[in-house]
């Protein structure tokens, strides 16, 4: 049993945007950066064609991956319900739209894929008997509002279009048909318990009274959120509520040790950063500040989790408003959180 490290290409999305890294450097850096072999993609970044790829690229896919002697862990798949644009998918047409995206998968050896919260479990169910016969299993995002444990009281999930008692549901469905092509893809996001400082100064720096940033920060040790929120709102009545949410509602929707609850579950992680910084307290290594990655593992060392995290790089938002020559190095930024997993135990 191993926990290994892979990258999705989330992490380098400003680099492909700009078209700066096309799906074949994307390979060839996690060999070269990193020192890895494990391949998460979002399937329209990537896939020529999608979603009809040709066969031309699925041969140029398999045979880069071959090249580096790479693994193509998990797909990212995202389910487009206006995709035929004059009507809304039923939940039919939504399980014929992720059956295609098994095959797509299996076609360019991938293991899993994942499919967003937001798919029904009558849909996922429906897509059970593809998954089997091509051997790939579907993992749902676990992702923050969502809770693992589910708690009626701490609920904060977005309502209407997410089951907030996912991972329960998600249980129930494996063990009710015995499949062992079902499971989650938990994002570690889950944990996070308050903001980087790469976002608390692009906050300062794009708020129109970037007072209000330090008096949250200072709030924060005595009064709550709602207080919060309300003192704001009298204090400082031109600041965009939305933009500081986070900042208000740092707490974790999940505890680490939560993970012990899905592990068997589990097809692959979502290794969600926002910030790589220097450990003040040993230098030369790196921690993200936001999450406490060391508990992760040691939740995740406990239920012997045999798999792949995937880095996700998700900070790049904090210095977007900055000139091109500030922006935020992707590849540093995931050759950074690398070097924390190998510290951590990752192979």
């Amino acid at each position: 049993m191993a926990i290994r490290r892979g990258v999705s290409s989330y992490s380098y999305q400003n680099l492909i945007f700009e078209r700066k890294m096309y799906w074949n450097d994307f390979i060839r850096v996690i060999r070269e950066d990193l020192n890895s072999d494990g391949v998460e993609i979002i399937d329209e970044t990537f896939i020529n064609g999608y979603p009809f790829p040709t066969d031309e690229f699925i041969y140029a896919w398999r045979n880069e991956i071959a090249r580096y002697n790479m693994k193509s862990v998990t797909m990212d798949v995202y389910l487009d319900v206006l995709q035929f644009r004059d009507h809304v998918m039923n939940h039919a047409q939504a399980a014929e739209r992720l059956r295609r995206d098994l095959i797509i998968a299996s076609k360019l050896g991938f293991e899993n894929v994942r499919c967003l919260a937001t798919v029904p479990m009558n849909v996922i169910e429906a897509c059970l008997d593809t998954a089997e016969k091509y051997n790939v299993r579907i993992g749902q995002e676990i992702h923050a509002p969502l809770q693992i444990r589910f708690d009626e009281k701490t609920n904060r999930n977005p309502p209407g279009i997410v089951d907030a008692q996912l991972t329960e549901h998600m249980i129930e469905m494996i063990e009710r048909t015995g499949t062992k092509h079902a499971g989650f893809v938990p994002d570690m996001g889950l944990f996070q318990t308050k903001s980087t400082p790469s976002n608390i100064a692009m906050l300062k720096r794009t708020s129109p009274n970037p007072d209000v940033v330090d008096f949250i920060l200072e709030a924060q040790k005595t009064m709550s959120p709602e207080e919060i929120t309300q003192r704001v709102k009298e204090d400082y009545p031109e600041t965009n509520l939305m933009s500081l949410g986070r900042l208000i509602v740092p707490q974790a929707s999940a505890k680490p040790e939560e993970l012990l609850d899905i592990i068997p579950y589990t097809v692959s992680i979502h290794g969600k950063f926002y910030e790589m910084i220097e450990d003040p307290d040993n230098p030369g290594h790196y921690i993200e500040p936001s999450i406490d990655y060391a508990a992760i593992f040691d939740a995740l060392k406990k239920g012997g989790f045999d798999g792949y995290i995937n880095s996700e790089f998700e900070g790049q938002s904090a210095w977007n408003d900055l000139p091109d020559d500030q922006m935020v190095d992707e590849r540093e930024q995931v050759r950074r959180h690398h070097a924390m997993l190998r510290d951590l135990g990752a192979v």
